[in-house]
């Protein structure tokens, strides 16, 4: 190890990272010890391992709320991982939080998602009732920890053990945390918290900008919402006629009052704490990175509304309910003739049990090739 690098590291956590955020010289380090890089800290290699895993390439190709058919320009699960990584960064940045965790856990957080969104984990978490359960956060740990084959010595990828409870703590409106082996008496730390805002905001605002370019979300849809009034009217617009060029204008305007929300609320809720320590911060009785309560309620109605008029509008109930179907067909197929699936998963069956090792074969699938899976089991062709 280059001594001489490693501190200059550590000198310059020491000058950003503010005195209750993470440093790569405090961490816990990782269950399987390594050597330490000459000049890249341990949150940074987490970063690049994630991005080199196999089920990080296969988010290009899962759906957020579109499937991936039904045009070029909508978000992927890729791209929402992207702008959270990049709100992520943004915020921690600003609060003096580990840039480097941070994004290594807006990286993660998505990678347990199954093709076809929520659709899809509500079906396998319906199949894998008796079997487990499925949930796509507690699938993400599984895939660090256990499924992606990268290293001789040892299944994952080792992520150091900060890593590991940021992404364990991920929380949002859709998300459930799995943290019996993190310290569950223990709120996030700062850069956890971070990652579990940027989420929430990336997905409102791209929710809202691809309904928005779809169609099935008309500005005069949207013209009482709060959020909307507000942004229109620092923006000056009128409507009822929405450009490609004003609808760019509103998302920017709309996740740029977001993240500086966020920012100063974290900033008055971090002064008011006093917190001096990591360990201070994450046993307050509440998050520190969060909305101000106006704009809780405001991105309450946002939320609401994109529930009622993108989520259940039935072009995508069609979708969900396909999607559910192709799962379920799948998985039952599976189930009932093990000689379906490929020689690599029938090998896992003994040690991780039949369902297991279908629901860890099918929540690997990308959208594409789940339906190409489906097509060659269900349709009337002799394809291999």
């Amino acid at each position: 190890m280059n001594y001489a690098s490693a501190m200059n590291n550590y000198r310059v956590e020491e000058m950003r990272i503010a005195p209750f955020g993470t440093r790569s010289i405090n961490s816990k380090g990782r269950h399987y010890p390594e050597p330490e890089h000459d000049f890249r800290s341990c949150f940074q290699r987490d970063k690049d391992r994630i991005i080199h895993t196999t089920a990080f390439r296969r988010l290009e190709y899962k759906t957020q709320v579109f499937i991936n058919d039904e045009g070029d320009y909508y978000r992927t699960r890729l791209t929402h991982t992207l702008e959270v990584a990049q709100i992520g960064r943004t915020l921690a940045r600003a609060l003096g939080g580990n840039e480097d965790l941070t994004e290594a856990i807006c990286l993660a957080h998505d990678l347990g998602h199954p093709p076809f969104g929520h659709s899809g984990e509500a079906a396998l978490a319906k199949l894998m009732t008796d079997h487990g359960s499925f949930n796509h956060n507690h699938h993400t740990l599984r895939i660090v920890t256990k499924l992606e084959k990268r290293y001789t010595d040892f299944d994952g990828l080792n992520l150091s053990y900060e890593t590991l409870e940021g992404i364990a703590k991920h929380e949002t409106e859709y998300d459930m945390t799995d943290v019996a082996e993190y310290n569950p008496e223990l709120r996030g730390h700062l850069e956890a918290q971070i990652a579990n805002a940027a989420d929430e905001i990336a997905y409102s605002s791209h929710d809202l900008d691809d309904g928005l370019r779809s169609g099935m979300i008309t500005p005069d849809m949207v013209e009482d919402l709060l959020i909307w009034k507000l942004i229109a009217e620092e923006l000056h617009w009128i409507g009822p006629h929405l450009s490609d060029l004003d609808r760019h204008r509103f998302i920017r305007q709309l996740t740029n009052l977001e993240v500086t929300d966020v920012f100063y609320t974290a900033q008055e809720k971090l002064a008011a704490a006093k917190a001096q320590t990591v360990d201070e911060l994450q046993r307050l009785p509440y998050n520190v990175v969060t909305n101000s309560n106006l704009w809780l309620s405001q991105n309450r109605e946002l939320k609401d509304f994109l529930f009622h008029n993108l989520y259940r509008h039935y072009r995508v109930v069609r979708m969900s309910s396909k999607a559910e179907m192709i799962i379920t067909r799948l998985f039952e197929a599976f189930r009932k003739e093990p000689n379906l699936l490929p020689v690599h998963i029938r090998q896992t069956i003994e040690e991780r049990g039949h369902e297991t090792a279908i629901c860890d074969y099918i929540a690997g699938m990308t959208d594409r090739y789940a339906i190409s899976q489906y097509n060659k089991l269900f349709e009337a062709s002799f394809l291999p």
